[in-house]
């Protein structure tokens, strides 16, 4: 490290989303700690296409002090409020994920157990009939949650965006609070000969950038972890077959625009509709051992809403993570460091876990400690086997059987992880607890029931409840979602009355 009393000099390899994520946070959070220097090349395009996200990138958006109107008029960005999911569990059934909760919890028993008592007696509604954010979403209706502990309170948003535009909005934003950018191509990484450690990096044209700490935000080639370090890659491909999208995006009709991000099965995978202000992002995730890179394009080109943009583009992709997220002095945030596939759109999420986990355990002038680099991948692991979890319960808890694709995710053996917890919801219809992370209760919840799994037993104490009573609180639930519903505008309505999110040069803005 550098002498004591001055900062640890940062260099983080790799514009794009990650990139400027990382540059961004650590110059705002850590100003009199660490100094930043990024490289990357206009020749080096990046991945994004259109993005969904999770309610975690309002946290991040707020901590850095980015106002959220700039910042969405800046991308194209909508509201979202969960994801609609077709055609998963059996073709022609659907439900919506929602950022929220069902219900409450009473005498300490959770809304859900209530739900399936009266659900097998035959006097509940459908279960998210009982969410303010799925009533919100199926309405396209939209209006920011309540900052007390009312009804309204109950659901967070997130946004829908232009990827190609969010990375040289963070740019602008990480240089202009002192983030130093070069523009170069990495030829050589140097190594201290002693300890392994990256020394500097080498650019095409002779500079010499030196570093304590090294980020590799280089995209799925892992410029410095995965080459430089051999960092093993562990490949998820058995459990998550999907590795290509085909993206395609298109025009959209403005009389309304939906606060959700739609994923529709297909017969090798599932397609995405991602609403913008400008446009509509649409594309198709498979499976490239079970359907050509030609037939999905042109499955998404006969599916997608609107006029096509421009012709379907093909992004190839492997789902896993490395062994060791960071290793020596080098911390990989993004895709260098892992991959998982959109389906519940974990990606800027999981860059953002892992900045968060650096910035925590961010090392001082006296070096990087072992235990940290150590707690580091353990968090950062931990974090990507739940979400790869979640996903594969999309895929496994299904009944279709009319194709390949279909037939092998339903049958294969899942992780031990997610068994465990399958047999847990179908035992005693319970969700393992964590105090940390992603996809808390509801989560889990939405996708079992909204797939059909429903569990063999839920919690006996409900059974005491008088049911009438208990099915007229849940009546007057309803009620109260559906007046606050009707009290929301639009999400188009609301866009176009908060003109300081709307891109000038957008339809949505006349």
């Amino acid at each position: 490290m550098t002498e004591q009393g001055s900062k640890v000099r940062v260099v983080v390899l790799g514009g794009g989303t990650a990139g400027w994520m990382t540059a961004a946070s650590l110059i705002r959070l850590l100003p009199d700690t660490a100094s930043v220097d990024l490289i990357e090349s206009e020749d080096i395009g990046i991945v994004g296409v259109g993005e969904a996200t999770l309610p975690h990138i309002r946290g991040f958006v707020e901590k850095l002090g980015i106002d959220e109107a700039a910042f969405m008029k800046a991308t194209h960005a909508t509201f979202k409020l969960g994801i609609d999911f077709r055609d998963f569990g059996r073709i022609g059934e659907s439900y919506i994920h929602p950022f929220g909760s069902f219900g409450e919890e009473v005498a300490g028993i959770g809304f859900h157990h209530y739900w399936l008592e009266l659900q097998r007696q035959g006097r509940a509604a459908p279960l998210g009939d009982y969410s303010l954010a799925v009533a919100a979403a199926r309405a396209n209706r939209f209006a920011p949650p309540a900052q007390d502990h009312t009804l309204a309170s109950t659901y967070g948003y997130a946004y829908q965006f232009d990827a190609t535009l969010f990375g040289p909005f963070m740019r602008e934003f990480a240089c202009r609070h002192g983030v130093t950018r070069h523009e170069g191509l990495v030829v050589d990484v140097e190594r201290d000969g002693a300890s392994g450690d990256v020394a500097a990096l080498l650019l095409a044209d002779g500079r010499r950038i030196e570093g304590d700490l090294f980020v590799d935000c280089s995209g799925f080639r892992s410029l410095l972890l995965g080459q430089a370090l051999g960092e093993e890659w562990e490949d998820w491909t058995h459990w998550l077959p999907c590795d290509r999208a085909a993206a395609m995006p298109c025009t959209h009709e403005t009389q309304d625009i939906r606060p959700f991000t739609i994923a529709t099965a297909m017969p090798a995978g599932w397609r995405w509709q991602i609403p913008l202000q400008h446009r509509m992002g649409n594309g198709y995730v498979f499976s490239s051992a079970h359907i050509s890179e030609d037939e999905a394009c042109a499955a998404i080109k006969a599916a997608a809403e609107g006029e096509p943009l421009a012709e379907p583009r093909i992004l190839k992709f492997r789902p896993g993570r490395r062994k060791h997220s960071w290793s020596h002095n080098v911390v990989a945030v993004g895709l260098a460091s892992g991959f998982l596939e959109p389906l519940e759109s974990t990606s800027i999420y999981l860059a953002q876990m892992a900045i968060t986990y650096l910035i925590e355990l961010f090392p001082d002038q006296g070096g990087i400690d072992p235990r940290d680099v150590a707690e580091f991948n353990r968090l950062v692991d931990v974090e990507y086997d739940r979400v790869r979890d979640f996903l594969i319960l999309h895929y496994n808890a299904t009944t279709r059987d009319d194709s390949e694709f279909w037939n092998h995710v339903r049958t294969m053996q899942v992780p031990d992880t997610l068994a465990d917890k399958l047999e847990l919801w179908r035992k005693a219809a319970r969700i393992e607890k964590y105090a940390d992370g992603l996809f808390f209760d509801a989560s889990w919840i939405a996708v079992y029931v909204g797939q059909g799994l429903l569990p063999e037993r839920h919690d006996a104490r409900v059974a005491l409840a008088d049911p009438v009573r208990v099915a007229g609180a849940l009546e007057r639930l309803r009620g109260a979602i559906a007046a606050e519903v009707a009290a929301m505008p639009g999400h188009l309505e609301y866009l176009r009355g908060e003109a300081g999110r709307l891109a000038p040069e957008d339809a949505l803005a006349a």
